[in-house]
């Protein structure tokens, strides 16, 4: 794998969404951005969670019990959401998208403050880019099975033998 890290690769040309916002109005910029979600941050750039598409239907459902429901954008933002650093590296946030129920990864600085988002196809992107330039094995594109597993040890032989 490549030693990439977020700094690297993370998009920072980002749409966020202000605090002081309603949750209809949170819901029209995903909607005109054709965006699953976005970081919600403070007039110093200051991360305060994620608004996504799980927090519009969150929404949903609460208005479905309540007869005045809450519109405020705070009340459905994840503000808890797994973060990264700029020096993370590409095997870390595989792992932490494997392990946490996220499309984004914020990337934060030591303040707290919004630097930019990995998505999990920029990851997928950058492992394409550097395969990409790989030289290709002898048998074809691919890792097979042989590549990993030795002699005796693969779980097959191959016919002929």
């Amino acid at each position: 794998m490549p030693h990439t890290c977020a700094r690297d690769m993370m998009v920072s040309n980002l749409t966020t969404l202000s605090p002081t916002m309603d949750v209809m109005e949170a819901l029209d910029v995903l909607l005109k951005h054709r965006i699953s979600g976005a970081p919600v941050v403070d007039e110093n750039k200051r991360f305060l969670g994620i608004f996504s598409e799980k927090s519009c239907i969150r929404f949903v459902v609460d208005a479905a019990y309540e007869q005045m429901p809450v519109t405020d954008l705070m009340s459905f933002v994840d503000s808890r959401p797994p973060t990264i650093r700029p020096e993370t590296d590409l095997l870390t946030i595989a792992q932490t998208f494997l392990d946490a129920a996220c499309r984004r990864l914020p990337v934060l600085d030591d303040e707290g403050r919004l630097l930019g988002q990995i998505s999990r196809r920029d990851v997928m992107r950058e492992v394409r880019d550097h395969l990409k330039k790989q030289i290709p094995v002898a048998t074809g594109a691919g890792l097979y099975l042989s590549a990993v597993v030795e002699g005796i040890d693969r779980p097959f032989r191959a016919s002929g033998r």
